[in-house]
């Protein structure tokens, strides 16, 4: 699978709200920069989607606008405008922000995500 691959089943992995699915694509030493806390392990990465999905009901996420701004054999890093639209307290939301995610291709060739970090855009 191309790194190109395994970010749009990160995508699709996000969107089935199911972490388990998430989880296989990550890199174990895994660190997440969200606007409001940093998660450096898979257990808090759990716990912080989680808590979005139960947040923002049936939440959609995407990415548009990606950029691969730097790739070799071994990682690949893009930028990308992030979106999503769910419902909070029961109300129809929609949201969007900044991007940027590291791939590493680990031991067994395969791509994995090793860093992510969002911010809002306003």
């Amino acid at each position: 699978m191309s790194y190109q691959k395994a970010f749009e089943a990160y995508i699709a992995a996000t969107n089935t709200h199911d972490f388990d699915q998430v989880a296989r694509l990550l890199d174990e030493g895994a660190v997440y920069w969200f606007s409001d806390r940093t998660c450096c392990c898979l257990e808090e990465i759990r716990a912080y989607f989680e808590h979005a999905w139960d947040v923002i009901r049936d939440e959609v996420y995407r990415a548009e606008d990606v950029v691969w701004i730097a790739t070799d054999v071994h990682s690949a890093v893009c930028i990308y405008t992030y979106r999503y639209e769910g419902y909070f307290q029961g109300k129809f939301t929609t949201g969007s922000g900044r991007a940027t995610n590291v791939f590493v291709r680990d031991a067994d060739g395969a791509w994995k995500l090793k860093h992510e970090h969002l911010s809002s855009m306003g």
